[in-house]
């Protein structure tokens, strides 16, 4: 399924694949050689009607009235389409995200597939309950699907991320609307089309390419969108939550993170470097669960930081189709400004760029490469601290005890996830239950796993997804009350 095999890229409405209504297009571009690679339609306002229109008549259709266990069946069905065309899907995620294609292969296809598999395992198994009430009634309750949900996912883990969404979404009866980001649309269409072909009726998946003015407004402003699940900067899932307050809509959002990675002196030092730059630089740094603030105790500071340095100047950044590539090129020009931009702010403002933050040698001569920048001497007050950078830097701050250490993991806006690397096993306790952040991991950097809940504090958003918990985003409970009089 390279480009050339995706036919005419069109959008997914009702099972049909069309252009934009008013004939708008919108370019891919190859980070790695910032080449246009594809042309698709760019979603209007109509087109997203259509889609919306789609979905609700298939709600009603048969999807709407299919078993649970049958639905069941063709969710499944999604994630074995995606493994028997794995390699095909992999490079069409590399081609327009940047990442290197043993990431793409080995980790968010497999990832995407295995969540399809186990929310297919959880369709026939959302239950209501009995329950016993005073007087002389029967009590019960259903779990039914939202209605149409629109789907909106960001361009950093395109299908990985869609499939988060889609999994629970689809395993709960609703119909959907996905709306890729425009820097990566390629893997949503092809995803539509595997859905396609595992069964999925017409109209229970549709796939709306196009820019978060026009398109994403739309899906977020429609009277039959009931559910609105978003991945994305905290700047713009506090707009969707503001605009989705109108339609009084499900809101769900996972946003943006400044993880701190907290580190005692009695750590095992070479494991938690290792699993520190892999937390930080993997997807060349962009990733909301980045550890980027390093907390590092005084006694073992300057040893870390040694270490640290060491290790990160090892890190091979290249072509992401070439073997041996461990960082890609960041998504576009306008991310690596910006990144670039807060490496230079990191060095006025007093932090000391021990390596990295420069175009490495040897890289093809475009594309928007990086080499993974380590910043030491810094405090809180910093913007390389404070704000989430979405690219391959991160900071080392020093604490003196316990309490400091808890005081700069909580001195953020953001909430999503944390790492406490410590042997003491009451330190675990007391420290994972004083910092404020969705996902806390102990002596491992590991945030994500399919069959627990993620999501944030504070301005890393609202609600659970994976897991059980992804369920209650995804269905209502309606209380029944019978009368044995």
């Amino acid at each position: 399924m390279a480009v050339k095999d995706l036919g005419p890229l069109q959008m997914c409405l009702g099972g049909e694949w069309v252009g934009a209504s008013n004939g708008a297009t919108q370019t891919v571009v190859n980070p790695a050689t910032e080449e246009v690679i594809a042309t698709v339609p760019s979603a209007s306002a109509a087109d997203v009607d259509g889609a919306v229109a789609a979905a609700r008549r298939a709600l009603d259709g048969a999807w709407g009235r299919m078993s649970a266990r049958d639905r069941g069946r063709l969710v499944w069905k999604i994630g074995q389409q995606l493994m028997t065309r794995a390699d095909e899907v992999a490079r069409l995620e590399t081609l327009h995200n940047g990442k290197p294609i043993f990431e793409s292969r080995q980790i968010d296809i497999p990832s995407a597939a295995e969540c399809f598999e186990y929310y297919a395992g959880w369709a026939d198994k959302i239950q209501g309950e009995t329950i016993p009430v005073k007087g002389p009634y029967f009590a019960y309750t259903l779990r039914e699907p939202v209605g149409v949900c629109g789907l909106i996912v960001p361009w950093n883990f395109p299908l990985v991320i869609a499939a988060w969404k889609l999994g629970p979404a689809l395993a709960c009866g609703n119909t959907v609307v996905l709306k890729p980001s425009p820097e990566t649309p390629l893997t949503a269409l092809a995803l539509a089309k595997l859905a396609a072909e595992a069964g999925l009726p017409e109209g229970v998946l549709n796939v709306v390419p196009g820019p978060g003015p026009g398109c994403g407004d739309a899906l977020v402003a429609h009277p039959l969108v009931r559910k609105i699940s978003f991945t994305g900067s905290t700047a713009t899932g506090t707009g969707i939550m503001k605009a989705a307050a109108d339609g009084i809509k499900r809101v769900s959002l996972e946003l943006g993170g400044k993880s701190p990675n907290i580190v005692f002196d009695d750590a095992d030092l070479e494991l938690c470097v290792e699993k520190t730059v892999w937390s930080v630089f993997y997807n060349a740094g962009q990733d909301c669960c980045a550890r980027s603030r390093i907390l590092v105790h005084r006694k073992i500071h300057d040893r870390f930081v040694e270490q640290l340095v060491a290790r990160t100047k090892k890190f091979v950044v290249g072509h992401p189709e070439k073997k041996g590539t461990q960082i890609g090129p960041i998504i576009s020009r306008r991310q690596y400004d910006k990144v670039a931009g807060y490496i230079a702010a990191g060095k006025a403002e007093g932090a000391k760029l021990l390596c990295g933050g420069t175009r490495p040698k040897g890289v093809p001569p475009k594309g928007h490469y990086l080499s993974p920048a380590v910043f030491a001497g810094a405090d809180d007050n910093m913007q390389i601290v404070r704000e989430e950078i979405f690219g391959p830097v991160l900071a080392v701050i020093p604490f003196k005890d316990e309490a400091e250490a808890i005081r700069l993991a909580n001195d953020s806006a953001y909430g999503l996830s944390a790492s406490l690397w410590t042997r003491d096993v009451g330190r675990v306790l007391r420290v994972t239950r004083a910092v404020q952040s969705g996902v806390i991991s102990v002596n491992t950097s590991s945030s994500v796993h399919l069959e627990a809940p993620f999501g944030g504090y504070k301005g890393s958003g609202l609600g659970r997804e994976l897991g059980l918990k992804a369920l209650d985003l995804y269905s209502e409970v309606k209380n029944v009350f019978i009368s044995n009089v």
